[in-house]
């Protein structure tokens, strides 16, 4: 998804955005405040989520810095998940700015499957009632998304092909139902913790989850809020019962 800017718009934005005294600034603090000046210009929505940045050379013009002052800033910007290099494209916002892959360290922890255990715990208290919001509120897309994540689950199990980023997507949308803003950054954090840590490739578990994913959906689309609710619990006990049986093998 690309979009086009208006110079002209954009430099009506700056005019609000851009600080005065970033001309006076040496290269490092110049380089801060031009990247606070793109943030700024990403929340007002003059650059959109999963859009391509004007060139660096525009940037530059309507920063009223140097190009080397410019490529520091985005950088920056892309070291924070800001931004994201698309090599032979250009430099976009990212789709959760600001949002990183591991913001609390998971990959670090030693005890890999007690970790995966507390984020069963976490889950348990989160995603039956999301699934229940879903269940209650969610709108005919939203309803639509969930289905179709659900069912590119299946075709890439039933297909020997690895289905982690289709579990996070079907999981993600039901969070995405949820009015709470903060809640779906948040659960896809977890989702990506739970991938790497959880052997999601046991048969038996891919089967189960199969029948339980299909038990949520099925919940959902009659706006049963209480099934869709359970349904998500069984579904995550099932995950948290196959950990415990390895934390058991592992001793």
């Amino acid at each position: 998804m690309t979009d086009t800017f208006s110079s002209e718009n954009l430099s009506l934005q700056l005019t609000n955005t851009l600080p005065d005294s970033l001309r006076s600034y040496n290269l490092k603090s110049k380089a801060e405040l031009a990247s606070e000046t793109i943030i700024k210009l990403i929340q007002n929505g003059s650059f959109k989520k999963e859009t391509i940045l004007p060139s660096e050379m525009e940037l530059a013009k309507l920063l009223g810095v140097g190009r080397s002052t410019v490529r520091e800033a985005v950088k920056q910007l892309v070291s924070q998940n800001i931004l994201e290099i698309k090599r032979g494209l250009g430099t976009f916002v990212a789709k959760n700015p600001g949002v990183l892959p591991d913001p609390f360290g998971f990959r670090f922890y030693k005890d890999k499957l007690k970790l995966g255990l507390d984020l069963c715990e976490i889950r348990l208290l989160i995603e039956p009632s999301l699934a229940r919001n879903a269940a209650e509120h969610a709108t005919p897309e939203q309803i639509q998304i969930i289905c179709a994540a659900h069912e590119k689950i299946k075709s890439l199990i039933h297909a020997g092909i690895n289905h982690e980023a289709a579990d996070v997507a079907f999981h993600s949308s039901i969070a995405n139902c949820s009015t709470n803003a903060i809640m779906p950054n948040l659960m896809d954090i977890i989702y990506a913790a739970i991938n790497y840590i959880i052997n999601l490739n046991n048969r038996t578990l891919l089967e189960e989850a199969i029948q339980t994913h299909q038990m949520v959906v099925d919940a959902i689309l009659n706006k049963d809020g209480e099934a869709a609710s359970k349904a998500m619990e069984l579904h995550i006990n099932q995950i948290k019962d196959d950990v415990i049986n390895r934390i058991k093998t592992n001793k």
